[in-house]
């Protein structure tokens, strides 16, 4: 394919209406050193005067030079890699996980995962847990670690925002398992069923006052289980 040479200031016009500049000497056989329309600076006024007087065989062989590099540059630019489980340096780790039994109400479970996740988590410098709870009455959530006043305010809380139909008066449709069943639902929604927690060096990286939250809204105890996800690069 033929060079085609043009002066550092002579622009083109093409797809309204982007201005593509072209360095000196590009070349067609080069998609590189032609400049990103991004990067074009002349006005658009001044491009239209330069095409104007421009020889009609030269302002044609400009066009079709933009409207090459517009399909070299679409062919050439980088494809996102997809990151999977062999690429060098991360590694994932997926283990099931089952809760204690705990009554209705908010508890603090944090003890409960690490025990779990000891040995996975320890070689990981750099990472993610993700745990997903496989419920739909229930749900988990980072919250308060300190005080378990904020346990029972957040259980109470949540009574008053999603009520029971205690007196059996049809709020809700779904109620065949109890006053509390459809509830629960709800509450599970709203506070949701996984979190996320970044690993350094070994440890989650969790805030001073940060714990995870297991939050139960039936009645019956119940095992739950957890899939626990751990992704991170090794040490």
């Amino acid at each position: 394919m033929e060079r085609l040479n043009v002066s550092a200031q002579t622009t083109f016009h093409i797809q309204n209406p982007i201005e593509y500049l072209l360095p000196a000497t590009p070349s067609l056989n080069d998609p590189s050193s032609m400049v990103n329309p991004a990067q074009a600076s002349v006005p658009v006024r001044r491009t239209r005067q330069i095409r104007r007087h421009m020889n009609p065989g030269k302002r044609q062989a400009l066009i079709g030079a933009g409207t090459l590099y517009t399909r070299l540059k679409s062919s050439t630019e980088p494809q996102v890699p997809t990151v999977n489980s062999t690429m060098p340096g991360t590694t994932y780790t997926q283990l099931p996980l089952t809760l204690p039994s705990y009554p209705r109400g908010s508890h603090l479970i944090t003890s409960d995962i690490t025990s779990q996740l000891s040995t996975p988590l320890k070689d990981v410098r750099v990472g993610l847990l993700h745990l997903f709870l496989q419920h739909t009455s229930c749900a988990m959530s980072l919250n308060e670690n300190w005080d378990s006043d904020v346990r029972k305010d957040m259980s109470d809380s949540l009574d008053k925002i999603v009520v029971e139909d205690k007196a059996g008066k049809g709020i809700y449709r779904h109620d065949a398992e109890g006053s509390d069943d459809m509830p629960a639902h709800i509450k599970s929604s709203l506070i949701g069923a996984s979190v996320s927690i970044p690993i350094t060096d070994g440890k989650l990286a969790l805030g001073t006052w940060q714990g995870i939250w297991f939050l139960e809204f039936r009645d019956g105890k119940h095992r739950r289980k957890v899939l626990a996800t751990i992704q991170g690069e090794r040490a």
